[in-house]
């Protein structure tokens, strides 16, 4: 991770890439510059925080189908489109897919610098989002299927008695199996729990 943050810079045109290259590394971003969407694909490193600035219209792939692109293979970094004309049903298919923001050619450098740092800090918060998804994961898979039963209804509102009978066990059997799922997902009340269980997900794991 960079302390500041990392810019992949995707433009077609060389002074461009040049000039905002310079002025992002004096303000302290790591910045990567490609001169078009393949270079991008087959040369770039996933890295966090992070933010793509990314032209619009290039001779070998659109910005709109680099961003599909990067939806299919899972890569969530922020786009931050750059355009020299105003197309509005790219804009709003742009946005739709998730890009963060749009600047327009020439455009203010207060306003480019803000939405870059904006773009990362969503890129940080995202990463953290991620991170503890993936520790409340794999602290999931340590459950017994019986504790995730117990896990699956607790969060569903259930008192241990009524568990019990859903799972047709005793009360006392259903308190261990809450004290070993209290313990394994790390979390000191059923509310904690239920926040984990929803915020990661954990339902389709569940069924699956």
């Amino acid at each position: 991770m960079t302390k500041v943050g990392h810019i992949y810079l995707i433009d077609d045109d060389e002074s461009m890439r040049t000039s905002l290259s310079r002025m992002l590394k004096e303000v302290g971003y790591i910045v990567e510059d490609f001169s078009s969407a393949a270079t991008f694909l087959e040369h770039s490193l996933p890295v966090s925080p992070a933010v793509i600035l990314l032209d619009m219209q290039m001779p070998d792939a659109t910005g709109l189908d680099l961003q599909e692109k990067l939806l299919q293979l899972g890569r969530k970094t922020p786009i931050i489109f750059v355009s020299g004309q105003s197309h509005p049903h790219q804009i709003v298919k742009g946005l739709k897919k998730g890009a963060l923001d749009f600047l327009f050619k020439p455009f203010n450098l207060e306003d480019m610098l803000k939405a870059v740092a904006d773009a990362v800090e969503f890129d940080r918060c995202q990463l953290k989002r991620i991170s503890k998804e993936v520790e409340t994961k794999k602290d999931y898979a340590t459950l017994t299927p019986r504790e995730k039963e117990v896990c699956f209804w607790l969060v569903k509102g259930l008192l241990n008695k009524d568990i019990a009978v859903k799972l047709g066990t005793t009360d006392a059997t259903i308190k261990v199996h809450k004290a070993r799922v209290m313990d394994k997902m790390q979390v000191e009340s059923v509310q904690t729990l239920v926040a984990k269980y929803l915020e990661s997900d954990l339902e389709n794991l569940q069924n699956t």
